[in-house]
């Protein structure tokens, strides 16, 4: 899940082609459910440069606890030349220093 959904948030800023994981990690700090509950989770992406993209992720359970965290490094770099992209057409207008602030992105799992 830390893989999928940091690639989703990268691919909401345009990118058709993610790019190549060189980190991932994942912190369990609590049960997440029993099989059928839904654990939710939130994905940021904190940089998102021109070489490599970070993105973090906390997962929570059906009473907002945290139960797990990730991270996620991928190299962009290649993923910038294809031709499918939108990134142009997904920057945002504001500022240089709004630019860096980061992307939220929520979803949901059933457990199973």
């Amino acid at each position: 899940m830390v893989d999928t959904s940091g690639s989703l948030a990268l691919a909401s800023r345009g990118l058709y082609s993610t790019g190549v994981s060189t980190d991932i990690s994942v912190t369990y700090l609590g049960a997440g459910g029993k099989v059928g509950d839904v654990v939710k989770g939130e994905v940021i992406c904190d940089k998102f440069g021109k070489t490599l993209a970070f993105t973090s992720v906390k997962f929570m359970n059906s009473n907002n606890e945290i139960v797990a965290r990730g991270s996620h490094t991928k190299f962009v770099a290649s993923a910038f030349k294809d031709e499918r992209n939108i990134t142009d057409e997904l920057k945002p207008e504001v500022s240089e220093s709004q630019a860096s602030e980061a992307t939220r992105t929520s979803f949901s799992h059933r457990v199973s």
